[in-house]
């Protein structure tokens, strides 16, 4: 069976030595262009220009990342979706290398869709974190390590608690109340440190939001085309509208 940009790995042992029509995972095939490289201080350009903010309240989980796509001062696409839903109550945003975000995004989001199909069961978000933390500590230790930087935000199906998990292209994972990557950690987390508490409910936390996307548009002197907001909840993802027009007060 040929999958786009997947290939079957085959890991599984039986007693009687390796069994070879058993697959273990998904694996994809890494793209590269020979005389290319991933770097770090190339990364860092490219991510911080992207913004993603996450925030967790009473029940909820609000992931919110910009819109732009952009390669140094251009803007390539002002309507992108940077995150993934990787199962009913698990959520994804990315930002980093171009290729490598998309690329690692769905491989993640694949592995996670057959775990559940082949156990009739969906993993917690702590356990999909710890999945995708593996995964790009893995690759960091090979000759292509993927640059991406990434909030996974959920709600754990049976103990109905949201959490949010940041992780950097080092593979560090932190569970955090709220958390941000790019040029949005300068401007918003003192901003988030001030304001958030755990049991805000979905109305304060949108607020908040707003909070710290007038603060990007009066400080920063980028257009990363507004903010894409989903939210998390017992119910599921879903995405919510917001008022990316508004302008703010001159500080």
């Amino acid at each position: 069976m040929d999958v786009l940009l997947f290939s079957l790995d085959n890991h599984f042992f039986s007693a009687g030595g390796p069994c070879h029509t058993a697959r273990n995972k998904l694996t994809p095939k890494r793209l590269t262009q020979q005389g290319s490289s991933n770097s770090a201080p190339g990364l860092k350009l490219a991510a911080r220009q992207e913004v993603l903010l996450g925030i967790t309240g009473k029940d909820f989980v609000i992931v919110a990342a910009s819109k732009a796509t952009m390669r140094g001062p251009t803007i390539i696409k002002a309507e992108d979706d940077k995150t993934r839903q990787l199962s009913k109550h698990t959520l994804m945003a990315f930002s980093g290398e171009a290729g490598d975000t998309v690329q690692f995004a769905e491989y993640i989001q694949a592995n996670i869709q057959l775990y559940t199909m082949r156990n009739d069961t969906e993993l917690s978000p702590n356990a999909v974190s710890s999945f995708v933390r593996g995964e790009l500590a893995r690759s960091l230790r090979s000759r292509s390590p993927y640059m991406v930087n990434l909030l996974l935000g959920g709600v754990d199906p049976v103990t109905l608690k949201p959490s949010l998990n940041w992780i950097d292209y080092l593979a560090s994972l932190a569970p955090v109340p709220y958390a941000a990557h790019g040029y949005a950690q300068f401007y918003c987390l003192s901003i988030l440190d001030k304001h958030h508490h755990p049991d805000i409910d979905f109305e304060k936390g949108m607020k908040l939001l707003e909070m710290c996307t007038d603060e990007l548009k009066r400080r920063l002197p980028i257009d990363y085309k507004g903010v894409l907001v989903k939210v998390v909840t017992k119910d599921g993802v879903k995405e919510v509208p917001f008022d990316n027009s508004r302008q703010p007060k001159s500080a």
